[in-house]
């Protein structure tokens, strides 16, 4: 894979030489004006001005951000995916503000990016477990319509997905219409797995669970209405209904069981389907040059059904119906001062679960959430001192059955930047937040996972407290973007697994707050331009440490991490490749390993449409996506999955855009709420 690498380079080094001889032969230039993308280091992260190059060579808002090489993340165009590798939390994406998802991304025309905001230190107003926020910061089109379609199919398995998209203005209105269809249908998965667990006697028993046929199939159908009313900057209304529906049919796994001196074959069966109708009202006001106020409002309904079937040991089988509501609110008020910005707000969820579990995991979950919280922040520089001070303040009230508990916290946040020298700066950054668990793992439902486990919800799980410090050196220039960083998070009493055998050799997974994990993290990270507009390539790497201290046990882990990219823009032309070596980590007694991802990227432009070639883990034909560990010290299980769909696997992507019309005052979204927490336990 390495020679494939550098030999990609050296191809694209060659063809540049080319190209630069035969522009000497005819071209003569009495002037050359040098564009380079421009980054500018923030308190918060950075601001990156895409360049002509990248932007004419991307169809959407994926294949932008896959050629700006943002450190730490695995960006899929093919897939259409963006994951952090290091393992900190999500991935936020927003365009102007607003909180998007798949189609809107697909929908993004590039060439009216103006700029994006990548901010991997996010404040007190972003949520829970969010590690980095890309915010597109797009241009107002002309445009009095626009019709546009993009399709990926996979060529080498069966899997796909397509978007139809259009927008019509008319005066201070606007209307957008989008259709996404995905599906898959897979039998390239096979999983080995090992367990031995210690039972009361002190005798081990081993069992062996291997895939002999596996098949995986699901589609969804994505549907949402936009009607926005605008104008000019004096005010913003946009209402917008979405309904996902999916369906996941007949899925199966047929394995090779050998447990102890029996063999034997075991089947498991699953199927299930949801829908999720959501509505979504948005206001802006501005109040005058300095004072805005911005409102949001979204109700969700989740419908959830699903058939659980296996017979290891013993038949078993439960259904799930279940059915969420949640009514989300936020509003913030914004003043613009010099030399400061004070930003304040108030933001209330309430959530309701029901959740019927019917069979052998019989079992009814009747759930009510409330949260509250209010946060202020003040963002603002004293000569070449950035600052920005936040201060987060939440209430939850939870209640399930007799289980309930009421759970106060603060979030303080604070970040100093300095520029030390034109193009350098030094920032620290300071932060406590609270952390829950999923709503699944405080439900009073017990499931049977296989013959000696089971999975139990803790209805009395409270969310825990973490304390983080990120020290970052940086430095920007026309062709140079480096930085180096160390990240240390303490957090107190976590959520953590807790496997607990019973006196009948049973095995239970369940998690309850422990004592402490901590995690250190060092990198560096630095992208280049050989040639400006022509020739990039970019690398980071570093080292985690994790520290995992539990009741009755302690388990540290280092793990080393990298990738690497490089993309050339040959006119019409646009190669990529990019590498990295997975993720690794230990949280409380699991260790795990998500796959290393290699890819070869060839597109073109013509005209209204744009053709991309993509082969994802080439040579490999029986690709390694998960493998895991659990060290208890009753149960010992070696899990590891290989993948012939993913491996080897070329992606073809077709995109047409045709825009044609009028200016429109489109919204600046700057808050956005969602829900697609169904709370049901899984096997």
């Amino acid at each position: 894979m390495k020679q494939l690498f550098f030999l990609f380079v050296l191809l694209c080094l060659s063809s540049f030489s080319a190209f630069a001889q035969n522009e000497d032969k005819t071209v003569t230039l009495d002037e050359v004006i040098v564009k380079a993308p421009k980054v500018v280091s923030k308190a918060d992260g950075q601001t990156i001005f895409p360049t002509a190059a990248q932007k004419n060579a991307s169809n959407n808002g994926y294949g932008l951000l896959q050629k700006l090489s943002l450190p730490n993340l695995r960006i899929d165009d093919a897939a259409h995916s963006i994951t952090a590798i290091d393992g900190r939390g999500n991935v936020q994406l927003r365009i102007n503000g607003i909180i998007v998802g798949k189609e809107e991304m697909l929908a993004l025309d590039p060439k009216l990016i103006n700029k994006i905001d990548f901010i991997d230190n996010p404040g007190v107003r972003y949520g829970e477990d969010v590690a980095y926020v890309i915010n597109i910061i797009t241009k107002h089109k002309d445009s009095g319509y626009t019709l546009g379609v993009d399709v990926t199919p996979t060529l080498t398995s069966w899997q796909g997905d397509g978007t139809v998209y259009g927008k019509w203005n008319h005066k201070k209105s606007e209307f957008t219409v989008s259709y996404n269809f995905s599906g898959y249908k897979l039998n390239g998965s096979k999983a080995t797995e090992l367990a031995k667990y210690t039972l009361n006697n002190g005798a081990i028993h081993t069992i062996e669970r291997d895939d002999v046929e596996t098949l995986r199939k699901s589609h969804g159908h994505d549907m949402k209405l936009t009607y926005n009313l605008a104008d000019s900057t004096a005010y913003v209304f946009q209402a917008s209904l979405s309904e996902s529906l999916n369906k996941s049919p007949d899925n199966y796994s047929i394995k090779d069981i050998i447990d102890g001196s029996k063999r034997y074959n075991s089947t498991n069966r699953e199927s299930g389907k949801s829908n999720s109708p959501v509505l979504d009202l948005y206001f802006f006001r501005q109040l005058n040059p300095s004072q805005s106020i911005t409102a949001n409002a979204v109700g969700t309904y989740i419908a959830t059904s699903s058939s659980n079937y296996y017979d290891e040991g013993a038949p078993y089988q439960y259904d799930v119906n279940g059915k969420t509501f949640s009514a989300l609110s936020e509003i913030v008020y914004e003043y613009r001062l010099k030399p400061f910005t004070l930003s304040a707000g108030v933001n209330y969820r309430y959530k309701y679960m029901k959740n019927d579990y019917t069979g052998d995991a019989f079992a009814l979950t009747e759930l009510n959430h409330n949260n509250v919280y209010a946060f202020s922040e003040l963002k603002g520089s004293f000569k070449d001192l950035r600052y920005s001070i936040g201060l987060g303040a939440s209430y939850i009230h939870y209640n399930q059955n007799e289980h309930s508990y009421d759970f106060c916290t603060f979030r303080p946040k604070a970040t100093l930047a300095y520029n030390i020298m034109n193009g350098m700066q030094l920032s620290y950054t300071f932060e406590m937040h609270d952390r829950a668990s999923r709503i699944a793992m405080i439900s009073d439902a017990t499931i049977q996972t296989n013959s000696m486990e089971y999975t139990v919800g803790n209805p009395d799980l409270k969310p825990s407290r973490n304390t983080e410090h990120t020290l970052r050196l940086s430095y920007n220039d026309d062709r140079w973007c480096a930085f180096a960083e160390g990240f240390y998070r303490h957090c107190n009493k976590p959520n953590m697994a807790l496997y607990e055998r019973t006196a009948d050799d049973k095995f239970i997974y369940t998690q309850i707050n422990q004592k402490a994990i901590n995690l250190l993290n060092t990198m560096a990270y630095a992208s280049y331009w050989i040639m400006p507009e022509k020739l990039q390539a970019y690398a980071n790497g570093g080292m985690m440490r994790c520290f995992n201290y539990g009741f009755d046990y302690t388990h540290c882990y280092t793990s080393w991490f990298y990738s690497a990219g490089i993309s050339a823009y040959l006119g019409d032309f646009t190669l990529l490749a990019y590498a990295d070596n997975g993720y690794r980590f230990l949280e409380g007694e699991k260790k795990g390993y998500s796959g290393a991802y290699t890819t070869l990227q060839c597109s073109y432009n013509y005209k209204d449409w744009h053709f991309s070639l993509s082969w994802s883990n080439p040579f490999i034909n029986n690709y390694k996506s998960t493998e895991s560990e659990i060290l208890n010290r009753n149960l010992y299980k070696h899990f590891v999955e290989h993948n012939r769909d993913s491996g080897n696997s070329v992606s073809l992507n077709i995109s047409w855009r045709l825009s044609r019309g009028r200016k429109h005052q489109s919204a600046d979204k700057t808050i956005n709420l969602r829900d697609t927490d169904n709370g049901i336990i899984t096997r």
